[in-house]
């Protein structure tokens, strides 16, 4: 019998949430306007990486989704020490857009560093409050435990990010500029909570049944 963690639906779950990861990272840094509110792109697919692990932990365990989170931190780092390498290796003559590239990619590296921490924490809290929960309601409510998890995780995250990578880069982004830019932000991502928890059914019981088909 094959042992629970090499279910071939497990790591499709894996690759997506470190593909997610690489995704806020690099690409999320774009400001769009949802509702009249300023938000990052990224907003998207932060919801779906607590998804993701709420799902694993369900089926799994915690340990299994600490595997997720330690490889993600690992992921994220490496690509940053990356961009900082191709930021500063020179470019071809034959590269017109280093300027452009420097620009664009030299944000990410700020909003790399904000993700790693505000993304360690957060799932780490995840992780714990959803075991918690699940002991306190006997594995029952599954509903209730991947949204009280969440929505403070999704504090956490929204803050310790919006802290680290905005505060101070001009004058008006204040501890209280801030904190009005994170209150609707945070709203959303709990709005996308809320919206994502039949999918976290759906998502267990996916899960369970290549679990089962891989014994």
């Amino acid at each position: 019998m094959s042992e629970k963690p090499c279910s071939l639906k497990l790591h499709l779950l894996f690759g997506t949430f470190i593909g997610l990861l690489i995704g806020m990272n690099i690409i999320g840094n774009k400001i769009t306007t949802l509702m009249g509110i300023s938000v990052s792109v990224g907003i998207f697919m932060v919801p779906l990486t607590f998804l993701i692990t709420d799902i694993v932990e369900e089926v799994y365990g915690k340990e299994v989704v600490k595997h997720f989170i330690v490889v993600g931190v690992f992921t994220i780092i490496l690509v940053f020490l990356f961009t900082g390498f191709f930021i500063w290796l020179p470019p071809n003559e034959r590269f017109a857009y280093n300027e452009e590239y420097k620009i664009i990619f030299g944000s990410s590296m700020r909003i790399m560093l904000a993700s790693v921490i505000a993304f360690f924490l957060a799932q780490m809290h995840d992780v714990w409050a959803f075991s918690y929960w699940k002991k306190k309601t006997g594995g029952k409510y599954l509903w209730l435990r991947n949204n009280l998890s969440t929505w403070v995780s999704q504090a956490i995250d929204t803050i310790v990010f919006m802290m680290i990578a905005f505060y101070q880069i001009t004058d008006k982004f204040t501890l209280t500029f801030i904190i009005q830019l994170s209150i609707p932000y945070y709203l959303f991502k709990v709005t996308f909570a809320l919206l994502d928890t039949p999918f976290v059914y759906l998502g267990v019981a996916w899960l369970r049944d290549g679990m089962k088909k891989s014994e």
